[in-house]
């Protein structure tokens, strides 16, 4: 085969990807635009205009009215998901870094078994498992509180999975016998030696359990009851269904919806370099 052929065939490879990629960004992309221009529309032009196309720009005067709606209820829900979002995946990334760490690097009776039965945790769904939690909190009271949403989400099995795959192929032993000898203890040698060298793996599991949770519903409409309680999800669900009755409301959720994914998208853009500075640290060492 000759390098012109192979030349063109690479050509015609390349932008057959190239179009498919921006099929796909197309696909993607378009809800959000959808949403951008129905947030800058007047209630009266949601229906009387084309979808895709802007009207009158409205976006402040809609924004003023979403956050001052019952008495700022929407900037509580606002609250009450970077509460359950941040500190969620904070703490479910920690506690994920420390069961993958010692899974990899502890050798205990048990242990394949223990990391077997996290693996069937990664196959339940969440669904599944809001009842027995509805049970087991309402038997110990902690129904209807933040700590309702809370103690679920740090609970991640597919945290724990990559946390301990990537701590054993990114964790040399060696580093870690050096730093015992140097008479530093676990706890010392996991976060000072093994916690940086794991950054990237962390990261990812943050982005995850973060996306996770943010999107969260349906823990939250079994566990709550209180309007104070609720996160975005559940709240503009609620407006939604008085859509019906209060048509007003229907500006308000778009609006709502729109704002609402605007965290998750500053999170993976300030994210996104900080975990391919770590990934290429990583291969550099």
């Amino acid at each position: 085969m000759s390098n012109q052929t192979l030349i063109r065939e690479s050509r015609v490879s390349r932008t057959a990807a190239m179009a498919l990629m921006f099929l796909l960004a197309i696909y993607f992309l378009l809800p959000i635009y959808f949403l951008i221009v129905a947030a800058t529309k007047p209630q009266g032009d949601l229906a009387s205009t084309f979808g895709l196309a802007f009207s009158h720009f409205d976006l402040f005067k809609n924004l003023s009215t979403l956050f001052g709606r019952s008495n700022g209820i929407f900037g509580r829900w606002a609250l009450n998901s970077v509460i359950y979002a941040v500190l969620g995946a904070a703490v479910g990334t920690l506690i994920s870094a420390l069961c993958g760490y010692a899974l990899a690097k502890f050798k205990f009776r048990g242990r394949e078994f223990l990391f077997s039965v996290i693996l069937g945790g990664v196959l339940v769904p969440t669904t599944a498992l809001a009842l027995p939690l509805f049970l087991l909190f309402s038997a110990t009271g902690i129904v209807n509180t933040y700590l309702a949403v809370f103690l679920p989400s740090i609970v991640s099995p597919f945290g724990v999975y990559l946390a301990r795959i990537f701590t054993a192929a990114a964790v040399p032993e060696e580093i870690l016998e050096s730093a015992r000898l140097d008479g530093a203890g676990e706890f010392r040698t996991f976060f000072s030696v093994a916690f940086k060298l794991m950054m990237p793996s962390l990261v990812t599991i943050f982005l995850f359990q973060f996306v996770g949770i943010w999107n969260n519903f349906f823990l939250p409409m079994v566990m709550l009851q209180k309007e104070s309680l609720f996160p975005i999800t559940l709240g503009l669900y609620e407006w939604n269904g008085q859509t019906a009755r209060v048509s007003l409301l229907q500006e308000s959720v778009i609006t709502g919806s729109l704002i609402s994914i605007v965290p998750v998208i500053i999170v993976f853009i300030l994210l996104q370099r900080f975990w391919r500075t770590g990934l290429a640290s990583g291969s550099l060492k």
